[in-house]
């Protein structure tokens, strides 16, 4: 699947019967934000629920700005694509963001103590063997 040329066209959605639990896509988000083969660093996450009722559920971030109404120095921000970032030069590392997060797809980098979060760049999607993951 190609992504779309106007990245406020672009949304991620899950397909959860499609997910095998593969992880692939965690390993295209640490590469493709932070040049790492670490998917800890991944802003995603696979939740295996076994053994009832034997799925998996993807955790993705769909941008609601819970993150941005906590932030208590406004270094979360909404970019004119509708993608919230993080201003790393304001944060102040407080975590609130990571707590208020809905589903749990804000972490901390623990070599940098900075939160992280997705940036909608659709490598996850790109990469999704299954088609689990989806731009849309």
């Amino acid at each position: 699947m190609t992504r779309p040329q106007n990245k406020k066209d672009m949304e991620l959605k899950a397909i959860h019967e499609n997910c095998s639990g593969c992880c692939t896509c965690r390993l295209a988000c640490a590469l493709e934000n932070h040049r790492e083969v670490n998917p800890g660093l991944a802003v995603l996450r696979i939740e295996g629920r076994f053994p009832v009722p034997g799925d998996y559920r993807i955790h993705l971030c769909d941008q609601c700005g819970a993150c941005a109404e906590v932030c208590p120095v406004e270094a979360i921000g909404e970019d004119e694509a509708g993608v919230y970032r993080i201003d790393e030069d304001i944060c102040t590392s407080c975590m609130l963001c990571e707590d208020a997060c809905p589903y749990d797809v804000i972490v901390e980098n623990k070599r940098t103590s900075m939160p992280i979060k997705c940036t909608n760049c659709g490598a996850c999607a790109d990469v999704c063997p299954r088609d689990a993951i989806v731009t849309v």
